[in-house]
């Protein structure tokens, strides 16, 4: 599987935990899927289009393993634009979808580590990077994100740490096989992530 350091520069701009709304629409709103990982499934509008596609089930099940009990790890925002024209030159399929997964500790003040962070990027490339070798129409882009920690104790300068972005694509010829590729696509993400 295709998996690289994606710099966006869209992202480089702080970010805060937990957030208020989103830029692109107001009335979305973060919600603590730890403490309501039944909101996963009924509140992503992203996914409701798509919700007859097993990848749908693996992202949800992806956030249900990422915010529950087995996991150190947990996610407070996620995007998803479903199966579309492909103007992306890294495939010459012509679908392709895209999306969004933000990770970071549970534990909040490691975040603010930037050793910590770094390895988690760094263990999270490598272990895709080994996953599905042979598979070429999914790809995942790695990017790490400034975030504002703001119910962390001490100063703003404490506060200051940051996330993993986890940003998809899968592409293929039509909806149908564009969204079995994501779903080969997730299933190796959270493979990897559960292997950490």
């Amino acid at each position: 599987m295709n998996v690289y350091e994606h710099r966006d520069p869209s992202q480089f701009r702080p970010r805060t935990h937990p957030w208020v709304d989103a830029e692109s629409d107001a009335d979305f709103r973060y919600i603590d899927f730890r403490a309501h990982p039944e909101q996963i499934r009924t509140e992503l509008e992203d996914w409701h289009a798509w919700r007859p596609y097993p990848a749908t089930q693996t992202f949800f099940q992806l956030l249900e393993w990422l915010n529950g009990a087995d996991s150190t790890l947990e996610s407070n925002d996620c995007a998803f634009t479903g199966p579309a024209r492909n103007s992306n030159p890294a495939s010459d399929r012509p679908m392709e979808c895209t999306g969004r997964v933000m990770v970071l500790f549970r534990d909040l003040r490691q975040n603010t580590d930037p050793q910590q962070v770094r390895t988690l990027f760094q263990n999270v490339g490598i272990g895709l990077s080994e996953q599905d070798t042979t598979f070429e129409d999914g790809a995942i882009g790695m990017t790490l994100v400034p975030v504002w920690f703001t119910t962390l104790q001490g100063s703003v300068s404490e506060q200051q740490g940051q996330q993993l972005m986890l940003s998809f694509w899968a592409w293929g010829d039509d909806p149908v096989d564009v969204m079995a590729n994501l779903d080969r696509t997730l299933g190796n993400l959270r493979a990897v992530l559960e292997s950490l």
